[in-house]
Formats: C-alpha cells, structure tokens, sequence
C-alpha cells in the first residue's frame, strides 16, 4: 500500500534508512503507437546515499518495436538535501542524457510520459518520434520566490510511426520512387535561459515531487531558447520566446478563479517540429488547473505566435451546498474557459512557400488557424470522496473540421481540504 501510494519501493528497513528506491511504480508497464507493451525499469538514490550527489535513470523495452530505451540524470545540488534533489529551494547542477520514443505532445504531460494511467489516450497517437537527447542545465532559487534556470541541449529526432518529415515538392533534391524526398533526422542545439518569479510561495515534498501549497502568489515566468545552426551539430538557428502569467482571484464565498495567460513565439524559418505547437492532452485524466486543451487533436494547429489563456472557477460548492443531500456530500462545482488565438507567418506557412529548402510539408491533420480564436468549455464537479473529479468539456470552434471531437469527459484526481 505505501509503495502504490508514494509510488516507490525503499531498498531500507525499519532500522536501516533507503539509499536508492525502485519507481515510480506506475512506470513499470504502459502503451503506446510504436512499442505497443512497453517494461520500464527505474529508480533514484536518495540524499541517505549523498546529500549533495543524486541519480536517477532507467531501462525500457518495446515489445513490437524490441527497441531499448534509456534515460539518466545526475545531479549536483549546491545545498544539502533531506531526501530528493527536488526539493525547495533548488540549487542544482544537472546533467542528462537519454535515447527513447515520445510523442509530440508527450512535452504537455504533468506526469510521466510512461505512467500507466496515461497509456489511456482519447485518441490514437500515431505521429511520434525517436529522440537522442543531452542536456546540462543549472536551476537556482531563491528563499524568496525568484529563481533562474539556464541550460543547453542538444537533440536528435528521428520521426516514427505516422510522422513524416517531407521536404517541400519545389525543394526536392533527391526524389523517390513517388517524388517526395524524406529527411530521416533532424538536429538542433539549444541554450535557453529563463526567470520565474512568484513571492511568497511555498512547498510540500512528497516521494515523488514538490506540490505547491500557496497557490495565492501571483505568478511571472519568461523564456527564451535559441537555436544554433552548426554548434555541436545543429541543423537549424531559431529564436523562441515564452512568457507565462498567473493570479488567483479570490471572490469570498464564491470561491476562487485561477487565470492563466501564456504567449510564445518563434522568431525564425524553421520546418515545423520547431514551430509553436498549442499545448494539448491526450489522456482522459488531468489537472483542474492544467494549462492544456483537452479536444485539440496532436499536432492540430501549427504556429509561430501564439497566446493562451484560461479563467477556470471554483464555485467551492456555493451552489451544491443549497442542495440538502448534495450539501452532505460536499461536492463542490467547477467552470471553466479555455482559449487560444495564434498566427502563422508567411515565412513559415509551407502553403505559401512550395519551394523553400528550409520548410517540411505539414502533416495531414495539421491546419493553420484564421483570426478566428480556438475555444473549450468545462463544466465539472470536484471533491467527490474527497480526491475524485469529473469534467464535461466542449469544443466551441473549429468543430467542421475533420475528425474533430465536439465533447469529451475527463477525470482527475486531487485532495481538497
């Protein structure tokens, strides 16, 4: 029970503290397009090992594709830890490196890409790519609420499954038997730096991560990643700049609104993978508060501008609590908007430039927004024993297009107090 619950098995005893524990547990078994059963194993040293000093990593295989996967990290942290290098403040010098498959929208995921739970897809994710990745990056946080991250990455991506990188018809060089032309890799070699700023906030720790408890501070978060063309092997220069803003609106016995406003955009020419793509969720089980869409289709609109945002209210059961025998139960009710306008420019728009070298053909199922914004609605109920939520959400626009889903129900899970 306690390693379903912290999602960790200690190697330690009741008289003898663990120094490396197996997990996360959830990982051990999931699913996907290109591996169908996938078997992962993992695990970390904890700060009874070296309170400076951590590792993390794992071993996965497909059963289809009978590919093995990797993952490792090694972390450096500047203050002495009690348990886990995550712990706030972080202070950490951090390297890792990795070869595994994941699907474009596997980087919205609040969780881990191979947790069980989210094997469970709304809809088929065939677009996916093989990734060999390095990274060293340097985290640093105040005691106060701001904190700097820099790093630098570089990345090989190799398109699997439905994913293709095409070149554009006018640009072919070296056809086959169809006339197209493939690019079978991509590289790029990225240093990005960032600034986060939120006073006031502080954390629980738990086995598995940090969970934000003063969810009141105000939030300011901007990014920015540059691409080098020929640095440690980069295919492609680009420029991408991200800035995240958020507020909780207290309204008294009306509950709360969470507002969420994030605007991102790519400065340069680039083939799509290097494009703006809208955050997305393809599980049936998310966060009340996440940042993604949940009825957007992967890879649905492509982009290099574009600004996000979300009002999403908990009525704290100003309503349900009227009702005699729904008071009992505590149930508490949720609504919620989700928005997105973005633009593609004409430099990047590969309908408009058929023969540039620089451009790929987008896939299928990918489509360049008008002015007119993308739309979600949720209506939900939350604090169902205590931890359980159910959520009806609806597509408000873009709804003719094919293969678009109008409605979904989504779950989540969350301890309210």
């Amino acid at each position: 029970l306690r390693a379903f619950l912290e999602n960790f098995v200690e190697t330690g005893s009741t008289r003898t503290k663990s120094m490396f524990d197996f997990g996360p547990v959830n990982t051990i078994i999931s699913n996907n397009f290109v591996d169908n059963y996938r078997f992962r194993i993992s695990g970390r040293t904890t700060a009874n090992l070296n309170k400076h000093l951590f590792w993390k990593g794992y071993y996965a295989y497909g059963t289809k594709s009978q590919n093995h996967y990797y993952g490792t990290e090694i972390t450096y942290s500047l203050n002495k830890k009690k348990n886990a290098p995550f712990e706030f403040p972080q202070r950490n010098i951090i390297f890792e490196t990795g070869y595994d498959v994941m699907s474009p929208s596997d980087k919205f995921l609040m969780h881990n890409k191979d947790n069980v739970f989210m094997s469970l897809r709304t809809q088929k994710v065939e677009q996916m790519y093989f990734y060999n990745r390095q990274k060293l990056s340097f985290d640093y946080e105040t005691d106060w609420g701001l904190s700097f991250n820099a790093s630098i990455k570089a990345e090989s991506n190799e398109p699997t499954g439905d994913l293709t990188f095409m070149k554009m018809p006018g640009a072919v060089t070296n056809p086959d038997a169809n006339g197209n032309e493939f690019v079978h890799k991509i590289r790029t070699t990225e240093a990005k730096l960032g600034v986060r700023y939120c006073p006031g906030q502080t954390f629980i720790n738990t086995k598995q991560q940090r969970w934000p408890v003063n969810l009141d501070a105000p939030e300011f978060d901007i990014t920015h990643t540059m691409g080098v063309k020929g640095f440690l092997g980069g295919d492609y220069n680009s420029n991408v700049t991200e800035v995240k803003l958020y507020k909780r609106q207290w309204l008294g016995s009306w509950g709360y609104i969470n507002l969420h406003v994030i605007g991102r955009a790519q400065w340069n020419k680039v083939p799509f993978p290097l494009l703006c793509m809208p955050p997305v969720s393809l599980t049936y089980f998310n966060d009340v508060n996440d940042e993604t869409f949940n009825l957007m289709r992967n890879m649905e609109f492509l982009n290099d501008r574009y600004v996000y945002w979300s009002a999403l209210w908990d009525l704290n059961g100003k309503l349900f609590n009227r009702i005699p025998l729904i008071k009992k139960l505590k149930w508490r009710e949720f609504i919620g908007i989700k928005g997105m306008w973005g633009h593609l420019t004409d430099k990047n728009n590969p309908f408009k430039n058929p023969n540039d070298p620089v451009l790929f053909q987008f896939p299928e199922e990918s489509h360049v927004m008008s002015n007119q914004p993308y739309w979600e609605a949720i209506v939900g109920i939350h604090n169902i024993f205590k931890f359980f939520g159910v959520e009806y959400v609806r597509r408000l626009t873009y709804t003719d297009l094919p293969k678009a889903d109008e409605w979904g129900i989504r779950f989540n899970f969350m301890m309210s107090f």
